[in-house]
């Protein structure tokens, strides 16, 4: 395995995502994952960033975000860094392939109150490989500057799935009879729910959109975004303007279908778990908690 030099990319404009995706797809087949694989070290920057208000409004709208907020939801940051995410991913450098690529968590930091209408730096990079008892899994880390102070990062996780004999820690196993947290509200989503949250986020991933797309990588139906389902508990549970989110996405969420939200308590941005079930069999979707930053 060779070791690449660190290096930093400033873009000048948010990557196209369509050309992106269709890059990934071509190259996925000649993708061979291994946790031990040389990853791309590149550091890509997009300064001078400013959020585009009417697509803003249509994420809230789709998410449940209360709409016209001079701030940013805690989860946006996230769909701004996507394009440069999938610059990374989609390359040639990049050892997992991009089709089938399961998002499996997400760590999010916001230390302060984002304003809708601020400037900011966008950064994201790969910032390595890990072995997974299903396969190889990535970490993927996105800031968001507002001048020279970092004031939202995250770390998401994506797994390739394929033969190895890892044998994760047993901490690491996911729970998945544990007790149902209290539920609180359920939700019928409909089956344009992945379209939408398509159109306003950029993610036209085809196992999300239509049945006939998402059949083709053996899903009955289309499937929630995984984002979506975290950014719905969030808007639902509320979170401190300073805080600490982390979620992991424990199975699909088929569309249409109905779910119920769990918590343990009745929200308003206090923190505590969350999660999304089946409405019908109880199956674990989504297992979350939120708490302040800088932890009490």
């Amino acid at each position: 395995m060779t070791t690449a030099t660190p290096t930093t990319s400033t873009l000048t404009g948010v990557p196209a995502l369509a050309p992106l995706l269709a890059r990934g797809a071509l190259l996925s087949p000649l993708k061979r994952p291994r946790p031990d694989a040389d990853f791309p070290r590149t550091r890509l920057v997009l300064p001078g960033l400013r959020v585009d208000l009417a697509r803003l409004a249509a994420y809230e709208r789709v998410c449940g975000f209360p709409t016209g907020a001079d701030a940013l939801p805690v989860t946006y940051p996230h769909v701004l860094g996507f394009p440069l995410a999938m610059r990374l991913m989609s390359g040639r450098g990049f050892p997992l392939p991009l089709l089938g690529l399961v998002h499996t968590s997400i760590g999010i930091t916001r230390r302060t109150v984002m304003p809708a209408t601020g400037a900011y730096e966008l950064a994201v990079r790969v910032e390595g490989l890990a072995p997974h008892r299903r396969g190889t899994e990535a970490s993927v880390v996105t800031e968001l500057r507002a001048g020279a102070d970092v004031v939202w990062e995250s770390r998401s996780t994506y797994l390739a799935r394929h033969r190895t004999t890892a044998r994760p820690p047993a901490e690491e196993t996911p729970s998945e009879h544990r007790e149902p947290l209290p539920a609180r509200a359920e939700w019928r989503l409909a089956g344009d729910t992945g379209r939408r949250y398509g159109a306003a986020s950029g993610d036209r991933n085809p196992i999300h959109l239509h049945p006939l797309t998402a059949r083709l990588f053996g899903f009955p139906r289309a499937i929630a975004h995984g984002m979506w389902t975290v950014a719905r508990c969030l808007a639902e549970h509320g979170t401190p303007d300073a805080a600490v989110v982390r979620a992991e996405f424990r199975s699909p969420v088929l569309l249409p279908g109905t779910v119920t939200y769990g918590a343990e308590d009745g929200g308003g941005g206090a923190g505590g778990r969350f999660e999304l079930r089946g409405a019908r069999d109880g199956r674990l979707h989504l297992s979350g908690e939120v708490g302040p930053y800088p932890a009490a």
